[in-house]
C-alpha cells in the first residue's frame, strides 16, 4: 500500500494536458506517477543513488558492473535475457547508465504492455540472479566497453582531470571498470567478483534510495494500483543517503597548467575552476547568468574578439561536474593553430572579461534575459543509449516561461529518465520545471560565484599533439602523456597586462525574443504535406500545424546544385562554402538561437540545404538574412584560413573513427553512386586557397532547383511568400545570379545494385594500428522500395534483433558494440550486423554472423502463431506511435520528398499490410533473401581489420577471392563502376512523382 499521495502541487507547463501524481510506497520508495491517455508508448525510470563514488578501492567499476547484471535474469524470470527479448519484442528499447552518484535505469514499451514490462523491470530491484557464468561473460562485456573508449579523447581528458586531484575523494576514481579491476586483480586478493557484486547489490540497493517515474495512458488510480503491486517487495534496508563531503581538489591541485596530448589532432583550452554548487542556489542561477556571459557570441564577447584574431573557433561556458558538495565551472575553447601559439594572450583575455564582468556588476537586466535550462539528452552511438546530462546554459529569461509552456512533448523514455534524475535534486513542485525558470534575482549569490573565478582557484588542462615528446607523465587508466606545470596569480596578471587591448563588451538587447505567440488559423485540416507552389525555380510543399498547436515552425530548402559534387575539389568547397555562410551569421543570430530560434546550413549530396526551427514569429527576418548572406557572398581570406584549417584537421582524424564507423563509411562509399572517397578530398584540400572558393561559388550558384518544405504556424500565403522571396533573390532581374536547372541536371543519388547469389567482400586496414578494435558490417542487400517487403524485413528484424544481440554479444562475447538494423539507403532497404571486437578478426565475426542466422532458422520455423501475431502487433503500435513534436513529422515528411518516394501515407499503407501477413510468408522471405545460400541474397561483408588482427588482414589481402560464390573487393570505384544501378525514384523537373 502507499503510504500516501502527495498534495504537493508540481509546477507544469499550461499546455500540458497530462496528469501527474506522487506517492510514497510503504517501503519508502517514491514515485511520480504520468498519465498520458494520448500516448503511444509507455516508459518507466528508476533512478537508484548509487553510483561509482561507492565503488570498494580495488574494485573499480563494481557500480557499472552491477548495473549490466541486473539486465540478466531473476528468479520470477530465471530465462536469460527474457527482459530485453520482451521489450525489443513489444516495440521498445532499454538500457542504463551509471554516474558519479546515481544509477539510472529505463525502457520505453508499446503501451499497452506496460504490465507485463514493468513486472519484469521491478525484480531487477527484488530478486536479480547473478549467475556465475553471466558474471564472467559479462565482465568480458565492461572490458570491451571500455576497450572502445580507450583512444576517445573525451573519456581520455575527462579522466585526467580526475586524476589530477585528491586521491582520497571518490572523483579521483575510475569509473567504468575492466577486466582487470573486475577479474584479475581481485583474484589476486583471493576475492570472488560475483560474491563482492551480490555484497555490493545488498548494502546498498534499497527502497530508500530509490526515485522512479512511470508513464502510461492508464488512469493515475490504476498506475498507482500497477506501481504497488509491482514495487512494493523491494527491500528497504534504511541505507542512509551518501553524501561524499570534502572537496576533490586541495591546494597543490589549484594554480596548475597541465600540458596534455590528445589522440585527435587539434588544440584544446580547458580553463577550470572548482566552485560552489549553484545547485543550492538553482532559482538564482548564478553559473547560467555568468556562462551565458562568457559563453556569448554576439558582437564585443570573448569569442567574437578570439575569432577576429583568428585563434579560437569555439568556445563553451558553465558549470561542468558537479555534485550537492562541490562543482566546477569550465571554460573551454577550441584553439586554432594561431590560438596555440597565443594561449597565453587567450586566457589574459578571459581574465579581462572576468574583471569587466566586476566592473560592470551584476545587472537585472541581464539576468531578466538569463535563464538556464537543465537539460537531460540522449546521446545515442549506433544503438549504445548511453545516457548523459548536459547544460544548455543560454536561453532569455524573457523567454523562459514561453519555453517552458511551449516546450516540445519528447518521447517518453527521454521524459521519465529526465524527471527521475530530478526527483533526487529537485523538492517535488520542481521535478518538471528543475532549473528552468529563474526567479529569484540575487546579486550577492552570482557575485560570489564570480569571485571564485579567480587566478587562485585555476586548473588550466591544454590539450595538443604539438606536446608529443614534451612530457613526462602517463595517467594510468587510459595512458594519456601530460605534464604539470605550477602557475601563479602573478604570472596571469602579466598574461592579462599584456594580453591585446581589444574593446570587451557586455551583449545587447536580444531582438529575437518572440512577443508574438499567436497560433494562426488552420482553413484545411490535412493530414499530409500537399504541393503549394511549383515553377521551374522550385517545388514547395507545404502542411499546417493540425496536431502540436504551438507557436513554431520549421521551413527547409534543398538547393540542388549540379556543379557542388562534380569534383573532389568541387565537393570541399562547397563544405567551406556553407562553413563560412555560419561563420558569417554567427555574430548576429546567435541571439536567434538564444532565443529559440535555431538554424542550420551544410552540405548535402547534391549541393546545400538550409533548415530553420523554433518560434515563427521572427523567423522570416533570419531566413531573409541567410538569404542575403549567400546573396551577396564574398571570401574574406582570414576566415577562410581558419574554416580551411578547421576541416584539415576532421580529416586528419578520420583514422581516429571508431573501426566500426570505419566500416559503415566504406559500406556507404561501396554502395552509393557519385561519391569521393574522404582521402581524395583530404589531398585536394591544401591545394585549395580563397581565389579558388571565390571563383566558385558564383558557379555552384549559377545553376540551381531549390526543394522547399514549411509546416507548423505558418499560413499558406506566408509560405509561398517566403518562397517567392528567395527566388527574386537569385533567379529574378536582367542578370540573375542563378538560373534554373535544365531537366537533365538534376542530381539523383543512385545505389550499386548487389548481384544476387554472390558473397561480396572488402577487406581493409583499419585506419588507426594502435585501435585494437577491429569490426564487421555484414549488410544483405534485399529490395528497392516496396511495401510488402518492407513489412516483412522490418518484422524479420525486429524478430530477430534481440536474439542476435543475446548470441553474439551476451553469449559468444564478440563485442559490446552488436547490432542487428535495419538500413535505407534512398530507398534501397536491406539487414545489417555491426559487430566491433577485440577478440575475433572481422572474417572470423562474419562466420559467426552466418552461423547466428542458422541457428535462427530453426528458431523462426519454432515460432507459435500467438508470438507471431504479437510481434505483428508490436511492430503495428510502433508505426502508429504519433509524432511527439514538429522535427519529428517534418523529419518523416522530408525524408519522403528527399528520396523522391512520396509515399506520405506510408506508416497507414504498411500497416494495412502487416495485418495481412502471415507467419509462412515471412518464412518464405526469410528462405528467399535471408538464409545462407538463399535464392535472393546479396551480401556485402565490410571487413575492418585492427591493431591486434594485422597478420588476419595480410593473409585475408592476398587471397585473389576466387573461392566459389565469392568476390572480393579490391577497388571500390571499379566495383561500383562495374555494376548496375537501382533507378532513382526522383526523376528531373516535370518528371517527378506528384
Amino acid at each position: 500500500m502507499a503510504v500516501g499521495i502527495s498534495e504537493v502541487e508540481i509546477i507544469k507547463p499550461r499546455t500540458d494536458k497530462r496528469e501527474y501524481r506522487r506517492i510514497i510506497l510503504s517501503n519508502s520508495l517514491e514515485v511520480l506517477l504520468i498519465s498520458d491517455p494520448d500516448t503511444d508508448k509507455a516508459a518507466a525510470s528508476m533512478n537508484v543513488s548509487i553510483g561509482y563514488f561507492c565503488d570498494p578501492e580495488g574494485l573499480e567499476g563494481l557500480a557499472h558492473f552491477l548495473e549490466h547484471m541486473l539486465f540478466y535474469a531473476s528468479e520470477k524470470y530465471p530465462v536469460e535475457d527474457s527482459y530485453s527479448k520482451y521489450i525489443t519484442e513489444h516495440g521498445g528499447s532499454t538500457n542504463a547508465y551509471t554516474s558519479a552518484e546515481h544509477t539510472n535505469f529505463y525502457f520505453d514499451i508499446n503501451a499497452d504492455c506496460l504490465d507485463d514490462a514493468l513486472d519484469r523491470f521491478a525484480q531487477f530491484f527484488i530478486k536479480p540472479l547473478m549467475s556465475s557464468d553471466a558474471t564472467l561473460r559479462e565482465i568480458k562485456a565492461v572490458d570491451s566497453e571500455n576497450q572502445k573508449n580507450l583512444l576517445s579523447d573525451a573519456w581520455r581528458m575527462n579522466q585526467l582531470q580526475k586524476h589530477l586531484c585528491s586521491k582520497d575523494h571518490p572523483y579521483h576514481k575510475f569509473s567504468t571498470g575492466n577486466w582487470d579491476t573486475l577479474e584479475v586483480k581481485p583474484k589476486a586478493k583471493g576475492l570472488d567478483t560475483r560474491i563482492e557484486l551480490i555484497k555490493f547489490y545488498e548494502e546498498n540497493y534499497s527502497a530508500n534510495l530509490m526515485h522512479l517515474v512511470v508513464y502510461g495512458r492508464e488512469s493515475l488510480d490504476s498506475l498507482q494500483s500497477l506501481i504497488e503491486s509491482k514495487f512494493q517487495d523491494i527491500r528497504n534496508i534504511e541505507r542512509n543517503q551518501i553524501s561524499f563531503l570534502g572537496q576533490p581538489c586541495s591546494n597543490e591541485h589549484l594554480q596548475i597548467l597541465v600540458r596534455a596530448v590528445p589522440i585527435k589532432q587539434g588544440h584544446t583550452l580547458r580553463i577550470i575552476w572548482p566552485i560552489t554548487p549553484s545547485i543550492h542556489n538553482y532559482k538564482e542561477c548564478p553559473c547560467r547568468y555568468l556562462g551565458h556571459l562568457i559563453g556569448h557570441e554576439g558582437e564585443g564577447s570573448l569569442f567574437y574578439i578570439l575569432k577576429q584574431l583568428g585563434w579560437a573557433v569555439s568556445l563553451q561556458a558553465g558549470e561542468g561536474d558537479w555534485s550537492f558538495e562541490f562543482s566546477f565551472f569550465s571554460v573551454v575553447i577550441e584553439l586554432t593553430d594561431a590560438g596555440h601559439d597565443h594561449v597565453e594572450d587567450v586566457i589574459g583575455l578571459l581574465f579581462k572579461y572576468i574583471c569587466l564582468l566586476h566592473k560592470s556588476g551584476v545587472s537585472k537586466w541581464i539576468f531578466d534575459e538569463v535563464a538556464s535550462n537543465f537539460l537531460f539528452c540522449i546521446i545515442e552511438d549506433f544503438g549504445m543509449n548511453k545516457l548523459l546530462t548536459y547544460y544548455l546554459s543560454v536561453k532569455l529569461a524573457s523567454i523562459c516561461e514561453t519555453d517552458f509552456h511551449y516546450r516540445d512533448k519528447s518521447p517518453p523514455i527521454y521524459y521519465t529518465v529526465s524527471v527521475a534524475s530530478n526527483m533526487q535534486i529537485f523538492p517535488p513542485e520542481d521535478w518538471l520545471v528543475a532549473s528552468s525558470l529563474p526567479s529569484k534575482f540575487a546579486p550577492s549569490t552570482i557575485q560570489k560565484t564570480l569571485d571564485e573565478l579567480s587566478p587562485e582557484n585555476i586548473r588550466i588542462f591544454w590539450e595538443s599533439k604539438k606536446f608529443q615528446g614534451y612530457t613526462d607523465c602517463i595517467e594510468p587508466w587510459y595512458g594519456t602523456p601530460y605534464s604539470v606545470e605550477k602557475i601563479t596569480a602573478s604570472t596571469i596578471q602579466q598574461w592579462v597586462e599584456k594580453a591585446p587591448k581589444e574593446n570587451l563588451s557586455l551583449p545587447k538587447p536580444n531582438i529575437f525574443i518572440p512577443n508574438d505567440l499567436v497560433l494562426k488559423t488552420v482553413q484545411e485540416k490535412v493530414k499530409v504535406p500537399y504541393m503549394l507552389r511549383k515553377s521551374s525555380f522550385s517545388r514547395l510543399w507545404y502542411k499546417p500545424d493540425t496536431m502540436f498547436f504551438t507557436p513554431k515552425a520549421y521551413i527547409r530548402i534543398d538547393f540542388n546544385c549540379p556543379h557542388s559534387n562534380y569534383s573532389p575539389e568541387a565537393t570541399v568547397l562547397t563544405d567551406v562554402f556553407t562553413r563560412l555562410l555560419m561563420d558569417y551569421l554567427n555574430e548576429y543570430a546567435y541571439d536567434a538561437q538564444v532565443a529559440g530560434l535555431y538554424y542550420a546550413i551544410h552540405q548535402i549530396d547534391t549541393g546545400f540545404q538550409v533548415i530553420l526551427v523554433g518560434y515563427n514569429h521572427k523567423m522570416r527576418i533570419l531566413l531573409e538574412t541567410i538569404v542575403g548572406k549567400m546573396r551577396d557572398f564574398e571570401v574574406k581570406p582570414d576566415r577562410f584560413s581558419v574554416i580551411k584549417e578547421t576541416i584539415t584537421k576532421e580529416y586528419e582524424n578520420y583514422k581516429f573513427h571508431q573501426p566500426y564507423k570505419q566500416a559503415l563509411y566504406y559500406c556507404s562509399l561501396i554502395l552509393e553512386d557519385q561519391t569521393w572517397h574522404w582521402n581524395d578530398e583530404f589531398e585536394v584540400l591544401p591545394h585549395l586557397e580563397a581565389d579558388n572558393l571565390a571563383k566558385f561559388s558564383p558557379h555552384l550558384l549559377a545553376k540551381a532547383f531549390l526543394e522547399c518544405y514549411i509546416s507548423g504556424n505558418i499560413e499558406p500565403s506566408e509560405a509561398e511568400s517566403i518562397v517567392q522571396h528567395i527566388e527574386d533573390c537569385f533567379f529574378s532581374g536582367p542578370n540573375p545570379m542563378c538560373k534554373p536547372l535544365f531537366p537533365s541536371q538534376h542530381s539523383t543519388k543512385r545505389i550499386v545494385k548487389l548481384e544476387r547469389g554472390l558473397q561480396y567482400s572488402y577487406p581493409v586496414e583499419g585506419l588507426n594500428q594502435k585501435d585494437e578494435n577491429s569490426a564487421l558490417v555484414h549488410y544483405i542487400q534485399v529490395h528497392q522500395d516496396d511495401i510488402k517487403l518492407n513489412v516483412k524485413l522490418q518484422l524479420f528484424a525486429l524478430i530477430a534483433k534481440q536474439p542476435a544481440f543475446h548470441q553474439l554479444r551476451s553469449v559468444e562475447q564478440l563485442g559490446y558494440i552488436t547490432i542487428l538494423a535495419n538500413r535505407n539507403d534512398y530507398g534501397v532497404r536491406g539487414l545489417q550486423i555491426i559487430i566491433q571486437s577485440t577478440v575475433k578478426d572481422p572474417a572470423n565475426l562474419d562466420s559467426r554472423v552466418n552461423a547466428f542466422f542458422k541457428m535462427f532458422e530453426a528458431k523462426l520455423y519454432e515460432m507459435t502463431d500467438e508470438d507471431f501475431k504479437s510481434n505483428v502487433n508490436a511492430l503495428v503500435d510502433m508505426k502508429l506511435e504519433k509524432y511527439k513534436n514538429l522535427r519529428e513529422e517534418s523529419a518523416f515528411f522530408w525524408q519522403e520528398i528527399s528520396n523522391g518516394t512520396l509515399k506520405f501515407d506510408r506508416k497507414e499503407s504498411e500497416v494495412a499490410a502487416l495485418k495481412e501477413l502471415r507467419k509462412e510468408e515471412l518464412i518464405f522471405f526469410f528462405n528467399n533473401y535471408i538464409k545462407i545460400d538463399a535464392p535472393e541474397r546479396k551480401t556485402l561483408s565490410v571487413q575492418v581489420y585492427g591493431g591486434l588482427h594485422l597478420a588476419e588482414y595480410k593473409k585475408v589481402a592476398d587471397q585473389d577471392g576466387a573461392a566459389a560464390q565469392t568476390y572480393q573487393i579490391n577497388d571500390i570505384f571499379s566495383f561500383r563502376r562495374s555494376r548496375p544501378l537501382y533507378g532513382s525514384f526522383k526523376g528531373g523537373l516535370g518528371q517527378m512523382k506528384l
